[in-house]
């Protein structure tokens, strides 16, 4: 049937709108600090069985084979998008307060409400209480304070923070624990370079950076965006060639159905 080709161009041109808008997401922050790119994935719709010959007859009185059938496919639909975890480049910026994580493993913050979330953009700050949060102002988790009297802030790979004051003196003010997931990809994008637990995630498993699979932590470095812009624009054009067969699917059955309705002339 013709209108079965056309809802099968239609999901095909559909799934392609879909696919452009992740890869435009992708190039839009391919300078955001940690970002990770995505992926869209999908499936084949539900086949159906129709006749292979549709002027097939049967004949009363006469014994016949079983009609052949073949499958025809219904279209294409999205299934999901999947954030892809590799790792992005180290930056050195050379601020104190910038961190960056090689390997696995994200900070855990706590937000307004009181529910964790987590991050791998280490850009940290001081807040005006004096406790290390994130640039929206989320504290991390443990917590930790900087008095007045604190000159600068060193963090060691394993994520001990020190604090030298006025005087010379050091302060170990506490240790930066890092999160990992067994399945990172299922963690919810929230904005604002922060992941939230979902069932699929897997809860979170506290550890010491630089042990037990976690990575270790780079003070004055920050991670870039792991997008790649030449395999973005491969994926762009690819995309829009795609849209641009399936629109064509959807002339070409317009054309065969004005065929169809012009032969009664």
């Amino acid at each position: 049937m013709p209108t079965r080709a056309l809802r099968t161009a239609a999901s095909g041109m559909y799934a392609q709108q879909l696919n452009i808008q992740v890869i435009s997401n992708n190039i839009a922050n391919m300078n955001t600090t940690s970002f990770k790119k995505s992926r869209a994935e999908f499936k084949d719709l539900i086949y159906q069985e129709v006749s292979a010959n549709p002027q097939h007859n049967f004949t009363p009185g006469t014994v016949e084979g079983p009609e052949a059938k073949i499958q025809v496919g219904s279209g294409v639909k999205p299934s999901s998008t999947q954030k892809i975890f590799t790792q992005g480049t180290l930056q050195q910026t050379g601020h104190e307060l910038d961190l960056a994580i090689n390997g696995d493993g994200f900070i855990q913050v706590r937000k307004p409400d009181g529910t964790f979330a987590y991050t791998r953009d280490g850009a940290l700050k001081i807040s005006s209480e004096g406790s290390l949060v994130t640039t929206d102002g989320y504290l991390i988790e443990p917590g930790f304070t900087v008095n007045e009297e604190t000159l600068s802030l060193e963090i060691s790979k394993d994520g001990v923070v020190t604090a030298k004051e006025i005087g010379g003196d050091k302060v170990e003010l506490g240790t930066i624990e890092l999160a990992k997931f067994v399945n990172p990809a299922g963690l919810k994008a929230e904005g604002d370079n922060l992941y939230t637990e979902t069932e699929a995630s897997g809860q979170p498993i506290l550890g010491t950076p630089g042990q037990e699979g976690f990575g270790e932590l780079y003070q004055g470095f920050l991670e870039t965006s792991n997008v790649d812009i030449v395999e973005e624009m491969i994926s762009m054009i690819s995309a829009q060639r795609s849209y641009e067969i399936n629109s064509k699917t959807v002339k070409t059955v317009e054309d065969m159905m004005s065929i169809a309705n012009n032969l009664k002339r």
